[in-house]
């Protein structure tokens, strides 16, 4: 079993969380229980999966949870570019996440392939 708290995969998944859950504070009221409520799942997603695969006994198993993390990246950004174009996340803040987003895409990436 791998310590996933020791990945620096992980950590950087969980400063994403944070600082989406900053980032959708300002969200309306209405959509608590819709876009909002969405982004953050997506988000915890990723360092969830993480975590998750590492304790798997092989690197076929970890490799098939960074899958999902992947993809709850990508369902991550699409939400955040809807909230961006709905106006809920200014340009600057959506820069943020999305750089965020993308390095952590290419981390995932990068353990896959060394994984095979």
């Amino acid at each position: 079993m791998k310590n996933f708290k020791n990945l620096e995969i992980w950590q950087n998944g969980i400063e994403l969380v944070v600082d989406v859950y900053k980032k959708t504070e300002s969200f309306p009221n209405e959509e608590i229980y819709g876009i909002t409520s969405q982004i953050k799942r997506s988000a915890v997603s990723i360092p969830s999966n993480i975590a998750e695969g590492s304790g798997r006994g092989s690197n076929k198993d970890f490799n098939r949870f960074l899958d999902v993390a992947l993809g709850s990246s990508f369902e991550l950004e699409t939400q955040l570019i809807i909230a961006n174009r709905l106006k809920f996340l200014n340009d600057e803040n959506f820069r943020l996440l999305n750089d965020q987003i993308d390095s952590e895409q290419k981390m995932i990436i990068g353990l896959q392939k060394s994984l095979k």
